[in-house]
């Protein structure tokens, strides 16, 4: 039988192991060492004032915002698999790590034993605070615009929100915000944090409507 000695050191070494394992797939091959590259520019809410009708206005400024929700660093964690995606191909993430049942990770496992609270570019290490995966109901992955509107705005599915704090959380929260300075070697999402969630607040206030398919 193993000492209570040897199995901690057992336990210490797997945990080390499966860092490392992190660390070696957490940034791109061949990324350059000074960052991803600058993020093309959103359009302003303004710049849609000359489509009169309030619903297709609505649903043009939700398309210009779903530059930013389809976009790799944000579709990374809206999986459809309980497995998380990385890279800018959406690879599945190694090593082999599961949502769990609050999204981040299971025992053992946890997405913070990895994830710092902010990113640690010395070794490409993503971070954020409470660093998870979104809930499964709202997996982006493979989902069109039309989708990925239906389930922001439905609160069975985007955790009971009302569309003022879906507004607040594209505007406030750290890890959305994430998006926009993912660290060394990720492109950051088009635009700024600002600038999308003006564009979601716009959409909100203007019917909320859909894009077509």
């Amino acid at each position: 039988m193993r000492s209570p000695v040897r199995r901690r050191r057992v336990a210490v070494g797997a945990g080390v192991l499966s860092f490392v394992a992190a660390l070696a797939f957490s940034a791109e091959p061949g990324a350059s060492e000074a960052g991803g590259q600058s993020p093309p520019a959103l359009r302003t809410v303004a710049s849609f004032g000359d489509i009169s009708e309030s619903s297709r206005r609505s649903a043009a400024l939700f398309a210009e915002a779903g530059k930013v929700l389809r976009h790799p660093r944000c579709v990374n964690c809206h999986p459809v698999s309980d497995r998380p995606l990385q890279g800018e191909a959406g690879r599945r993430h190694e090593p082999r790590v599961r949502r769990g049942r609050s999204g981040d990770g299971v025992a053992a496992m946890r997405c913070s034993a990895c994830h710092p609270a902010a990113n640690y570019d010395a070794v490409g290490m993503p971070g954020s605070p409470h660093w998870h995966l979104a809930p499964a109901s709202m997996a982006w992955e493979g989902q069109s615009l039309r989708q990925i509107c239906e389930q922001i705005k439905d609160p069975a599915r985007n955790g009971g929100r009302k569309l003022d704090a879906v507004v607040e959380h594209m505007r406030s929260d750290a890890l959305v915000g994430w998006a926009w300075a993912p660290g060394v070697g990720r492109d950051p999402a088009p635009g700024t944090q600002a600038a999308f969630s003006a564009l979601i607040e716009a959409w909100a206030r203007s019917g909320a409507a859909c894009p077509g398919p």
